[in-house]
């Protein structure tokens, strides 16, 4: 298997743990598995992808967990419940008349559509996405977190390797709310074992879009400041292209303040 030179190294950590030779799940809760991500340094980025890939770098995370699938509407509609679809200062969490949302009010009661229950929540703004993770004791995870649970060391193009996607590895180039429940993937795992990595919605991250290489000092993870933020990996309605565990999503429509069809989110801690 060939991989590309590194050409740039950037130890980028503000704290390095322990490392491990291999993903470990943590403890179970009501809103979904987390899988432990090692400490350490991987590849990040391409040299033969979009120029906003490049350079190819190394960057060194802190240990971290992150969600093993994408928040579903169900989970969702929890929050809703408890914090409802907008922040203190007017934020809107979640754009609850949009005809791709997939959660409504019922006598009283925010309920994830039947039949939509364990898809992916679409809709839910990168302040509501903050919003959730936050509500669930965790976080947005960092560009950088995202993409190295995505690809592991290797350098591999995408989470199951070099080969090009298919039907049984993601959900691509379907239609506009054509997504599929979480975890209906499995053969496009991580090495991991992170599922739904590529396709079946775009996801929020912590980070601001900003050029490479990545560095978490630079301002990018300044969660006060109104910037574009980057989406990864892929969405339901993505080409082939879009998929691999690189792309930073820059043609996605991504505005922070409202939901868009194709954006979904995990969370990380």
């Amino acid at each position: 298997m060939i991989r590309l030179p590194v050409t740039l190294f950037a130890v980028l950590s503000l704290t390095v743990v322990g490392f491990a030779s291999a993903a470990v799940v943590a403890p179970s809760n009501d809103l979904g598995e987390m899988i432990r991500i090692p400490a350490g340094v991987f590849v990040m980025g391409s040299n033969d992808g979009p120029a906003d890939e490049r350079p190819q770098h190394r960057v060194e995370v802190a240990e971290f967990f992150i969600d093993r699938t994408k928040v579903t509407n169900a989970s969702f509609a929890l929050f809703l419940n408890a914090i409802g679809p907008e922040g203190p200062k007017g934020e809107i969490y979640f754009d609850i008349d949009d005809s791709d949302a997939r959660v409504h009010r019922r006598n009283g009661e925010w309920t994830a559509d039947a039949g939509f229950e364990n898809n992916p929540v679409v809709e839910a703004s990168w302040y509501g996405a903050v919003a959730f993770c936050r509500w669930a004791g965790k976080r947005l995870p960092t560009e950088a977190e995202w993409e190295k649970a995505a690809r592991g060391t290797d350098g591999r193009k995408y989470p199951w390797g070099d080969e090009a996607p298919d039907r049984t590895r993601a959900q691509f180039g379907a239609g506009w709310n054509e997504l599929k429940p979480v975890g209906s993937f499995p053969n496009g795992a991580s090495p991991y074992r992170l599922l739904d990595a590529a396709g079946n919605g775009w996801e929020w991250v912590s980070s601001a879009y900003r050029p490479y290489p990545y560095n978490l000092r630079d301002g990018r993870e300044d969660l006060n400041k109104d910037m574009v933020r980057t989406t990864r990996g892929g969405g339901h309605d993505a080409r082939s292209e879009e998929l691999t565990a690189t792309h930073r999503g820059r043609h996605v429509s991504r505005n922070p303040h409202g939901g868009h069809h194709n954006i979904g989110f995990r969370c990380a801690r």
